[in-house]
């Protein structure tokens, strides 16, 4: 593990494997780690410099009382490769790690991305004002902005763990494996109330619609079935980036929003095609 001070001094975990060739760069999603890329960094790194890195206010990395923004968590991104030098590389984002890249494109351009990974996110979670009902359901909005506020407002109330608890199960469907349900659980104690909740609605309330027709480097696009993201939300960001081509996992393979850590050698081998 290393470390990097951002500009405005807060202290960001990361792992960097080195290594020749294209390196990868993966986003972790909303109160989770870089350690939901575990196996990607093992199945992965032997043939591609991997680097993964925790966000502010999750996992070991500083958890200041500001800066809880997509667009701050775009800049600390950029700080990073700069730090390490990269002038090209592959991006992965999943979940919210797939917005910070959005934001990344939108303030700094895709001049330095290769190609690039969306996971399991949709173009707006929250059914903001301005979107009328066939939109909704088109970007795969999960939920409205009053349900955005009770969520918040519950995971920053007294019960705010069994919010937390409550929001993980969400994410999976059907026979769900106990450890790894209780190893998602326990990296999302890792974010305190005064850094999750206002990042979350920042995140939720950001609408990616107008970005993904500028995306112009080759983009692969993924769903699954057993998600509480809607596939059909991954077919429509799919269609509107230029050439983006898109994967679903089958249910069978991975039944919720963490592919990666469900079926590994099924992920890796996705994502490898698209990025060899």
């Amino acid at each position: 593990m290393r470390e990097l001070i951002t500009n405005d001094g807060v202290t960001l975990a990361y792992r960097d494997s080195g290594g020749d060739g294209v390196p990868l760069v993966m986003l972790h999603g909303w109160g989770q780690t870089q350690e939901m890329f575990r196996h990607q960094v093992e199945g992965l790194a032997p043939g591609r410099r991997v680097v993964t890195v925790d966000f502010r206010g999750h996992g070991r990395s500083a958890k200041p009382r500001h800066g809880y923004r997509i667009a701050r968590l775009s800049r600390d991104v950029l700080e990073l490769v700069d730090h390490l030098g990269l002038d090209t590389f592959d991006a992965l984002g999943w979940s919210m790690g797939a917005s910070v890249w959005w934001s990344f494109a939108d303030q700094y351009g895709t001049g330095r991305v290769r190609r690039l990974v969306c996971v399991d996110q949709p173009a707006a979670v929250a059914a903001v004002p301005w979107m009328a009902p066939d939109e909704q359901r088109a970007s795969g909005a999960i939920f409205d902005v009053a349900g955005l506020l009770e969520l918040g407002a519950a995971l920053a109330g007294p019960d705010g763990e069994k919010a937390r608890e409550d929001f993980v199960r969400s994410m999976f469907s059907g026979d769900t494996d106990p450890e790894l349900l209780a190893f998602v659980t326990e990296e999302i104690r890792a974010t305190p109330a005064y850094a999750g909740v206002p990042l979350l609605f920042d995140h939720c309330a950001q609408d990616w619609r107008d970005l993904l027709g500028r995306i112009d480097v080759p983009t692969l696009v993924l769903g699954c079935e057993g998600s509480h993201v809607d596939p059909a939300s991954q077919r429509f960001i799919a269609e509107r980036i230029p050439g983006a081509r898109l994967h679903v996992f089958p249910s069978s393979v991975a039944s919720s929003h963490f592919p990666f850590l469900e079926n590994p050698a099924e992920f890796n081998a996705v994502v490898e095609k698209f990025l060899s």
